[in-house]
């Protein structure tokens, strides 16, 4: 979806789709990531800090007895307050019943021109984190955490069935049209290979629109457990789209190309290590 300024219709905004995706028959409905606002990372300015809020707070009240209502899980990526000059980009997930299950915090924190985001978020220091839902056990990781195997791996083996990646990416407008492909190839190729190295199904969920230069690529989608593209959005328009998932994908696909089978985990240890540099 695209986003205002108002909070308030942000939400309102969302809750509506939210109605959609339900009666089009979706049993989990994943948003954006900080789908309350527009994406205020593109500059560093303090006034943004008062976008935050506590988690749970007044937005996962309002999607919690929403998703009650509806029946559904949603997946709500948030501006979290968690005390005076401590804030992270997280995500809070509500189970069918409207229970709240918990949050992921965002581990990896990027600094780049137009995403500032180490200027407004603290590392996630809740690890990596699964869901049991009433429909799947899911893995949830936020944005810039696509670019990292070791994420999806560790969430994978925790045993998400499904890889949920709530985003906020786009192009400068500045850019040529050949790096704006290379760019978003490159971002949907990463995640699907993280469905193949896994056995999973990874559903990457886009804002589109544009806000101020940069004009976010949209072209959410959705890779069954070997990275086949199920489904693609649009790189423009808002979209509300179900797709229906068999989560048993993952144990044929599992069987027949074992590379968990396969891991060598007694010669992994190098992995936390900065770089493998020689004395």
């Amino acid at each position: 979806m695209t986003c205002t300024a108002s909070k308030q219709e942000n939400l309102e905004k969302a809750v509506t789709k939210v109605r959609e995706a339900a009666l089009k028959g979706a049993q989990i409905v994943c948003l954006q990531e900080l789908f309350t606002s527009l994406y205020f990372c593109d500059e560093e300015n303090y006034d943004n800090f008062a976008l935050a809020e506590a988690i749970p707070g007044p937005s996962t009240d309002a999607l919690s007895a929403l998703a009650g209502e509806l029946g559904v899980v949603i997946i709500a990526s948030l501006f979290e307050k968690r005390a005076m000059g401590v804030y992270h980009n997280t995500t809070a997930v509500l189970d069918a019943d409207g229970a709240y299950l918990g949050k992921y915090r965002k581990m990896h924190i990027p600094d780049d021109p137009g995403f500032y985001e180490k200027f407004y978020f603290t590392p996630g220091d809740l690890g990596y984190k699964v869901f049991k839902t009433k429909f799947a056990t899911i893995g949830v990781l936020i944005c810039w955490d696509q670019w990292y195997p070791e994420a999806a791996r560790i969430t994978a083996l925790m045993g998400a069935e499904i890889l949920f990646y709530p985003t906020a990416i786009g192009w400068a407008t500045s850019q040529d049209e050949a790096t704006n492909t290379e760019q978003y190839n490159a971002w949907q190729t990463i995640q699907r290979s993280h469905s193949v190295a896994n056995g999973v199904h990874v559903v990457s969920v886009n804002r589109a629109g544009q806000e101020g230069e940069l004009k976010f690529w949209g072209g959410s989608f959705i890779s069954n457990p070997f990275g086949r593209v199920l489904y693609q959005a649009s790189h423009t328009d808002e979209e509300v789209y179900v797709e229906e998932l068999d989560l048993d994908k993952s144990d044929y696909y599992r069987s027949h190309w074992p590379f968990l089978r396969d891991r060598r985990i007694d010669s992994y240890q190098p992995i936390t290590k900065r770089l493998i540099d020689e004395d």
